[in-house]
């Protein structure tokens, strides 16, 4: 019913002249009201309708064949790939696409147990496959009904060797031959490979790095995953165009990640699981020795809040190695400061006063200062945040205690279940926004993102863990130029800028209460605040929001709600 209103409003709102809309828009209160009701309607997460997407992916295919041909040299590519193509379903497809597509050049070898006829060369593994093959050999995996498309030639052989492996994005065929339903991928995402084997064909290496490795895996998704797992300096390239046809089979989907979980069964100490509601690997890496975990949270007054979150976190938390630092920043509700004073009294519970003017970034670094020196992992966690898992911390530990890994952030979702955080994407805005904000909590998101652990660019401070020694590396929050916006993003960059990974764990859920304690506040000052940190992280972090690895070159930056890019959002260069 919410939803049938809400479309009569916004049909309404559409017959309105567009200087009057344009008037309306300038009164914030009314704006906040509408964006708000369209939100809880359910209408303001969603995709575009199957007909207006089927109109953005034939727009990007034409983009996409202006900007592969005009990069084109016009010479035809004497050198060959070696294909391999698991499986035998459909196989037929793919043959016929290799042999009109390649010309007929490179050889074709298959990995299945069952006999094809004389002139094909079956192999019972990939190992077996590859055994044989001069070392120097490109190989090129791909899934038996896979196809092809005439541009893949050009593509993969003019940049066949600038990485030690590489894979592009897929679509697929309708009933009616139509291209539709393209998968645009990340740039090399380990943990969402781990979590969902997104990188499950179409992907290019050299023989000699099968060989060396001593592939075990059975499925292209297990085969990148363990290439990482044992070799994780390898250098791996993503080529943003759909220039594969996959085929549907969800045996496929289902054996690659039994395959992945079984790789990190094998050579990693952690313990991987199959969620089957989700269909997605959830990987619990192990904490063999419960570090001590600084729970960081700032506040202003704010009991009944504040109650709710340490309450929340002392009775449902499974991992009992923390402690909490709440920071007073200058209370003067008598409510409020008599509960602290009882707060102060337990066990697991220190209250530190912080006066002056609200500073985000001061107030955290301040924290972190006078954390426990036995606690090496701090955790930076707001006043309106509530536990809703109970694991959510030995997740979250498992991944900030890796060698390689920095900044852990969780899913974060409103009061009324829609997702607050999932993850940070550059560039959403001119700026930095929350991938799949507004989302059911439930919902699978793009290529099930949403539902799966995996690299983010950037996670919220809201509930963020971080090793202290790094926290401390990278000089902690910007309280110069960052006192209150973006703050979590810059910090989570120069995180990163150190080499290591972060991850926006899905496995830790937890409320984040945010339009109780703050609603959006257009107050001329607070507004140019804002637009001076904005300012701070586009001129410092511009190459991110130009290209998020972590986001799909071809998917908008206007929404977030990963949707295929509108026409003038299709830049050609």
């Amino acid at each position: 019913m919410k939803k049938f209103a809400m479309l009569t409003v916004k049909g309404a709102v559409g017959l309105v002249p567009k200087a009057v809309r344009n008037k309306l828009k300038n009164n914030h209160k009314l704006t906040e009201l509408y964006s708000r009701s369209l939100q809880r309607s359910g209408l303001f997460y969603g995709f575009p309708s199957e007909k207006k997407r089927m109109a953005l992916y034939k727009n990007y295919l034409e983009h996409q064949k202006r900007v592969i041909n005009h990069s084109a040299d016009g010479n035809k590519s004497s050198f060959e790939f070696t294909y391999i193509i698991l499986g035998h379903k459909n196989i037929s497809v793919s043959l016929a696409s290799l042999k009109e597509t390649t010309n007929g050049k490179g050889d074709i070898l298959v990995v299945t147990e069952k006999q094809l006829g004389a002139n094909i060369s079956c192999y019972s593994s990939i190992a077996e496959a590859v055994s044989s093959l001069d070392d120097n050999k490109a190989l090129f995996f791909l899934n038996s009904g896979d196809s092809i498309t005439n541009e893949w030639v050009n593509v993969f052989t003019k940049n066949h060797r600038e990485a030690d492996l590489i894979y592009c994005d897929t679509d697929t065929y309708d009933a009616k031959k139509r291209r539709v339903s393209p998968h645009f991928l990340p740039d090399w995402n380990p943990e969402l490979q781990y979590s969902t084997g997104y990188i499950s064909t179409g992907v290019k290496c050299k023989a000699e790095i099968i060989k060396e490795n001593n592939v075990k895996s059975s499925t292209i998704a297990g085969l990148v995953a363990e290439l990482w797992v044992k070799q994780p300096k390898l250098l791996i390239k993503h080529l943003p165009y759909t220039l594969l046809h996959r085929t549907t089979n969800n045996d496929v989907v289902h054996k690659s990640l039994a395959d992945i979980r079984e790789r990190l069964s094998k050579y990693t100490s952690t313990v991987p699981s199959f969620n089957s509601e989700l269909g997605v690997n959830c990987i619990q890496w192990p904490i063999f020795s419960e570090p001590l975990v600084s729970l960081i949270i700032p506040t202003k007054n704010a009991k009944n809040l504040v109650k709710a979150c340490i309450e929340s976190i002392i009775e449902k938390t499974i991992y009992q190695n923390y402690e909490i630092l709440l920071i007073d920043n200058g209370s003067d509700e008598k409510e409020s400061l008599d509960y602290f004073e009882t707060l102060n009294q337990h066990p697991k519970v220190k209250v530190l006063r912080y006066p002056g003017e609200f500073n985000y970034s001061a107030i955290n670094n301040f924290g972190v200062q006078h954390a426990s020196n036995k606690a090496s992992i701090v955790g930076l966690v707001n006043n309106d945040i509530e536990v809703i898992s109970p694991n959510w911390l030995d997740s979250m530990v498992g991944h900030a205690i890796r060698e390689d890994i920095g900044c852990v952030g969780a899913k974060l979702l409103y009061s009324d279940g829609r997702i607050q955080h999932a993850g940070v994407v550059l560039g959403y805005g001119g700026g930095a926004g929350h991938a799949h904000k507004y989302f059911p909590r439930y919902h699978p998101g793009y290529l099930k993102r949403l539902m799966a652990t995996q690299n983010y660019s950037a996670v919220t401070a809201a509930c963020l863990l971080v090793k202290k020694s790094l926290f401390l590396e990278v000089g902690g929050l910007n309280e110069q130029d960052l006192a209150v916006a973006f703050n979590d993003v810059d910090f989570c960059l120069r995180v990163k800028e150190t080499g290591v990974r972060n991850v926006y764990c899905a496995e830790a859920e937890l409320y984040h209460h945010e339009s109780v304690s703050r609603g959006l506040d257009h107050a001329p000052e607070k507004a140019a605040r804002f637009n001076r940190e904005l300012s701070y992280l586009k001129a410092k972090w511009g190459s991110y929001i130009e290209h998020d690895p972590a986001y799909s070159p071809n998917l908008t930056l206007k929404r977030e709600n990963f949707s295929v890019k509108e026409k003038d959002e299709l830049v050609f260069r």
